[in-house]
């Protein structure tokens, strides 16, 4: 997780003060043999890295650089016998979405003793009553095996997260007390807004976010759920097509990955591989033509060694392809095939130069979107879910669980969503990934030009992280104010 140079306010929001006894029964002493409470006085320095030699003189112990950390606490705000949970899962299939429910729902019923339990189906279309979509009664004994297969045992959808007001209508109508919401930054950018309604309706009500990206490309996170599986049936694919590749005369492998904005999959497969000779990524600009370009060097190695493996993000290479100019239902820019665009350049390009070869393309995306999850990532979703539902008990809202220098943490919603994490094209992980494939640094013609893009996409982020923390605050100001 890059450490940023701006200030950020860590701080939770709480419905009110917690005056219930938590049923679980831990302990506030060490060797007891017991687990301890957490306290909210218990936090996590957001920057941990030191340089000697440049020492921080602003490294203050306060919200901009404690983040909450996240569990158990001693007194709860809501009363169990009166909660009427809702889960909802939102956005496209990531493994790990029917561990996170099956552990959210087993934590509120045994640990808590709350009985009512509604899921809602299809994502935040199970909210809208011309759906008709009814929610579905949630017991530990409906999910006890959900975890086993993947996909959403609720159902997903992508949008409606902008329908606030119908969203709050059925939070209302169906006097739910806590809601967890489980989804990448798209839902959670709604899922605040809901929040923030629901506070201008004087509703009681925890919004709680469990984060989900395939792509890890969460801020402030060290990892998303599903993430690990992803990486593991992704390298299952990438042996699979250099098993093709390396029995046949000059063979090509072509495996593209998911990444819409950060090749995290793209790099962490490279690496657990071994077997990758070239890994193209969205934050790293490359050409196809000419001395340095992409194509010269795949044919440097094609000569050279006969075969070659590429693995290749979704959103890598975008510019060279043509813009869609579309959006989805989520709100994501719809980005243009760049597999089947590199499939054919490839093609043609040893075509013209009358060389033979043998390219094999293979797109995992949705096997592995609906894969079951691997043990460490089962772990992490098991972790999530529980840390969930204590913040929710606790009456904390608009915040999200995750795992922050290996520690569950709570963190605001409006920080996750500010914009995507992207790999450090400076930093060791890529430092490591290129060291894997042995490829160039970097596989441009014109080297000035590549880093002046590189930097104009850097300020582009950074300005459209400044508005929205802007608008948060603009929005969080008038919400206090309406209600003094």
């Amino acid at each position: 997780m890059a450490e940023m140079n701006q200030k950020f306010d860590f701080t939770i929001d709480q419905l009110g003060p917690c005056k219930v006894p938590s049923p679980i029964q831990l302990s506030r002493q060490h060797g007891d043999f017991k687990a301890n409470y957490v306290k909210d006085s218990s936090f996590v320095r957001y920057k941990v890295n030191v340089f000697m030699e440049n020492k921080d003189p602003d490294d203050p112990l306060d919200q901009t650089n404690l983040i909450q950390k996240a569990g158990p606490r001693e007194n709860i705000y809501f009363n169990p016998a009166h909660v009427t949970a809702g889960i909802c899962t939102c956005g496209g299939l990531c493994p790990g979405l029917n561990d996170v429910i099956r552990a959210i729902v087993r934590c509120l019923w045994y640990r808590y003793g709350v009985k009512k339990i509604r899921g809602f189906r299809f994502g935040f279309k199970g909210f809208f009553p011309e759906q008709g979509f009814d929610t579905v009664d949630l017991t530990p004994t409906v999910v006890d095996d959900i975890h086993k297969i993947g996909g959403s045992f609720l159902g997903t959808s992508r949008g409606g997260g902008d329908r606030v007001n119908d969203i709050c209508d059925a939070i209302e109508s169906l006097s739910i007390n806590m809601l967890f919401i489980i989804g990448g930054d798209g839902t959670q950018r709604g899922a605040l807004e809901v929040s923030q309604e629901a506070a201008r309706r004087g509703l009681k009500v925890a919004i709680v976010g469990v984060p989900k990206t395939v792509d890890n490309d969460l801020l402030f996170l060290d990892r998303s759920f599903g993430f690990e599986t992803a990486v593991q049936k992704a390298k299952e694919a990438v042996a699979a097509v250099h098993m093709e590749a390396h029995s046949q005369v000059n063979g090509i492998g072509l495996v593209k990955l998911m990444g819409r904005d950060s090749g995290f999959i793209a790099a962490a497969t490279t690496l657990a591989s071994h077997e990758t000779n070239f890994c193209l990524i969205p934050e790293v600009p490359f050409d196809l033509d000419g001395p340095n370009g992409f194509l010269a060097h795949l044919e440097d190695r094609i000569r050279e060694r006969h075969h070659a493996v590429i693995v290749v993000a979704e959103g890598a290479g975008q510019e060279l392809l043509e813009n869609l100019n579309q959006k989805d239902a989520s709100g994501n820019k719809k980005l243009s095939d760049i597999g089947t665009f590199l499939r054919d350049k490839i093609n043609d390009y040893f075509d013209v130069k009358g060389i033979h070869v043998n390219l094999k393309y293979i797109d995992p995306s949705y096997q592995i979107r609906s894969a079951v999850t691997t043990a460490n990532d089962s772990i992490l979703c098991e972790r999530l879910g529980n840390n969930a539902v204590h913040a929710a008990m606790a009456g904390k809202t608009r915040c999200v669980v995750g795992l922050t220098h290996d520690k569950f943490v709570y963190l605001p919603m409006e920080l996750i969503t500010l914009k995507r994490n992207k790999i450090d094209p400076e930093g060791a992980f890529w430092r490591d990934a290129l060291d894997a494939t042995r490829q160039p640094i970097l596989m441009v013609n014109n080297m000035q030009m590549a880093l002046d893009n590189m930097k104009k996409r850097a300020a582009e982020d950074n300005k459209l992280a400044e508005t929205r923390l802007k608008e948060f605050a603009e929005k969080k100001a008038k919400t206090a104010k309406e209600h003094e």
